[in-house]
C-alpha cells in the first residue's frame, strides 16, 4: 500500500472524569478512501478535533505529507488542505448559498469589494459537481436538510483539500443524494485525494471505502481492508462482543386500541387513518419527504392540522402544544435531537427531567431527591456513558445524547411513544440497546410509533408497518408481510395489489 498521506499515532486526549483517547492512531491513505468505525463514544469525534486543531492532544504525533504538524484550529488545517464535514451543519440560514460557502474568504478585487458574479459562477459550479439544482443566490434557509448537507460539502470541496473528513455525511441524505455524493467521492479518489468516511451505516462502508480503522473506548483496535472483512468481523471489533440478534422483536398480544387518527388532514398531510394498539410497535415508512414527521407533530400537538379527529383511550383529544400533547400521555422523540429534543448546555439530569417536572413537584418546590433518584435509575437502564449525571450533555456522544432524550420522553410516562428516527447517528452496540429498551416498555404496555428511513429497522421492530407517499398513507402491512421491496415500492406510490398488503 501507498505511504499515508496523514498519519495520527498513538494520540491521547483527557477531559476530567474521562479519557477520550487511550493511545489512537488513525492512517489516510491518498486515493483511498479509509472508514473511521467505532461506537458512540469510542472517540472518532474527539480524534477528528484533535486532528483539526480544535483540541491540542496530551501526547502522540500527527505527520501531514511526511511533516510533523500541530494545527491551531480548523481555519489553520483547512488552509493546509485537510477539511471536515461535520454531522452538525455549520451553516448560516439567513445568508444565500454562495455566501455561505465563501464566508469569511469572499472573492475580492484589489479594493476589497466582493466579485459577486465571479462568486456566484465558482458556487454554481460547486452545486453542479453534487447535482444540486440551486440558484447559488437561495438563501439556505429555503433548503432542505438534505440539501444543506450538499451545501456542507459543496463548501469543503471549494477549499480543494488534499485530505477531507466525512462525520455521517449521509445522515440527512436521500438515497439520490447520497448516490451523487458518492460519485463526488469517487471523482476526489481519482484525484488522489485521502478520504475519512465516518459513519454507522454497515452498507455505505462495504459500498464507498477501501479501508476501515476502528477505535473502542478510545483506543486502536485494528486497521484492515474492506475486501478483507465482513459485517460480522467488523461488528465484533467495534463492540467487543457477537451480537446475536440485531432486532429481537418480541410479540405482545393486544386487541385493545389505545389512539385512533381518524381522517387527519394539516399541511403536507392528507386524510390519514390508523388505529395503534396498547404494547403495539407501529413501523411508519416512506422516503423523505412523505409527510411522516408532519403527521406525528400533528398527533404530539407541535403543529396545526385542519380537519380530523385524534381518539386516545376512547377519549377525543386536540393537542394544540406540545405541553398539550405530553398532558394527554403522548412523548415525542424528534429526529432533530440537538435542535428540538435537547439543550446542549444544560446537564443529563436537567434534560431528562425538563418536561418531567412536574411529576417531582410538591406545590412550588422540587423534590430534588426523587428527581436525582429517577434520573441515576434511567442512567443505568439506559447504559448512558457519562462522568456524571451533572455532565453538560452537549460533551456526550451522539449515541448517548439520544438516549438522554428517550428518556427525557419516557420520564414524562406516556401512554404513546412517538420514536422519529431513534437510532439516526447512533452505532450498532447502542441501537440494540435502544431496541431492547423498546421492548422492554412496549412488554409493559406503552403503544410505540417507531418512524424510520432505515428499512431494515422498520421490519425488524415493527408489528404492523404504515407506509406514506405524498402525504397520504399508501400500504399497510402485517411485518410477516412486508419486505424491503412492498415498502419501497408503495414509498414511491405504486399500487400494490390488496391480496399482498
Amino acid at each position: 500500500m501507498t505511504k499515508a498521506i496523514l498519519e495520527l499515532n498513538q494520540i491521547e486526549k483527557a477531559f476530567p472524569g474521562v479519557k477520550a483517547l487511550d493511545k489512537a492512531s488513525l492512517n489516510v491513505y491518498p486515493g483511498r478512501v479509509m472508514a473511521l468505525m467505532g461506537e458512540n463514544g469510542a472517540g472518532k469525534s474527539t480524534l477528528m478535533k484533535v486532528l483539526t486543531g480544535i483540541y491540542s492532544l496530551d501526547s502522540g504525533s500527527i505527520h501531514y505529507q511526511g511533516q510533523p504538524v500541530a494545527f491551531k484550529g480548523p481555519r489553520d488545517s483547512q488552509q493546509a488542505g485537510i477539511s471536515i464535514i461535520h454531522q452538525e451543519l455549520n451553516l448560516i440560514p439567513e445568508i444565500s448559498i454562495a455566501e455561505n460557502i465563501f464566508l469569511g474568504r469572499e472573492m475580492t478585487n484589489a479594493f476589497g469589494k466582493i466579485l459577486w458574479n465571479q462568486m456566484h459562477d465558482k458556487a454554481a459550479e460547486l452545486l453542479a459537481r453534487l447535482n444540486v439544482k440551486r440558484s447559488p443566490k437561495t438563501l439556505l434557509g429555503e433548503l432542505s436538510l438534505g440539501e444543506q448537507q450538499m451545501v456542507e460539502i459543496a463548501k469543503a470541496l471549494s477549499f480543494e483539500s488534499k485530505v477531507i473528513i466525512m462525520d455521517e455525511p449521509t445522515d440527512a441524505l436521500t438515497d439520490k443524494e447520497t448516490e451523487f455524493l458518492f460519485k463526488v467521492i469517487n471523482e476526489l479518489r481519482s484525484q488522489g485525494c485521502g478520504i475519512v468516511y465516518i459513519s454507522h451505516r454497515l452498507k455505505e462502508i462495504f459500498e464507498i471505502c477501501d479501508d476501515i480503522t476502528v477505535l473502542r473506548d478510545g483506543k486502536f483496535i485494528g486497521e484492515c481492508e474492506v475486501k478483507d472483512t465482513n459485517e460480522d468481523s467488523l461488528i465484533e471489533m467495534m463492540v467487543g462482543r457477537k451480537l446475536e440478534e440485531q432486532y429481537p422483536r418480541i410479540a405482545v398480544q393486544s386487541d385493545e386500541n389505545r389512539l385512533s387518527i381518524q381522517g387527519l388532514t394539516g399541511k403536507g398531510i392528507e386524510n390519514i387513518h390508523f388505529e395503534l394498539k396498547r404494547g403495539e410497535i407501529l413501523g411508519i415508512s416512506g422516503l423523505m419527504g412523505a409527510g411522516r414527521t408532519e403527521l406525528m407533530k400533528m398527533i404530539y400537538g407541535a403543529l396545526p392540522y385542519q380537519s380530523g379527529d385524534i381518539f386516545l383511550e376512547g377519549k377525543k383529544i386536540h393537542p394544540t402544544s406540545p405541553q398539550e400533547g405530553l398532558a394527554s400521555g403522548i412523548a415525542y422523540i424528534s429526529e432533530d435531537r440537538k435542535g428540538d429534543g435537547l439543550v446542549l448546555g444544560l446537564s443529563v439530569k436537567d434534560n431528562m427531567t425538563l418536561s418531567a417536572l412536574q411529576h417531582f413537584s410538591s406545590g412550588a418546590q422540587i423534590q430534588h431527591k426523587s428527581e436525582v433518584m429517577a434520573v441515576d435509575d434511567f442512567i443505568d437502564l439506559f447504559n448512558i456513558k457519562t462522568p456524571s449525571r451533572e455532565q453538560i450533555i452537549g460533551n456526550l456522544s451522539g449515541g448517548n445524547q439520544q438516549k438522554v432524550a428517550i428518556a427525557k420522553g419516557l420520564m414524562t410516562r406516556p401512554n404513546v411513544l412517538i420514536l422519529d428516527e431513534p437510532t439516526r447517528g447512533v452505532d450498532v452496540g447502542a441501537k440494540k440497546e435502544i431496541y431492547q429498551l423498546i421492548n422492554k416498555f412496549k412488554a409493559e404496555g406503552m403503544s410505540i410509533i417507531l418512524v424510520s428511513s432505515e428499512m431494515p429497522e422498520v421490519l425488524g421492530m415493527s408489528d404492523r408497518i404504515l407506509v406514506m407517499h405524498e402525504g397520504k398513507i399508501s400500504g399497510e402491512f402485517d411485518a410477516k408481510q412486508a419486505n424491503q421491496e412492498l415498502l419501497l415500492a408503495c414509498a414511491v406510490g405504486k399500487n400494490i395489489s390488496k391480496d399482498v398488503a
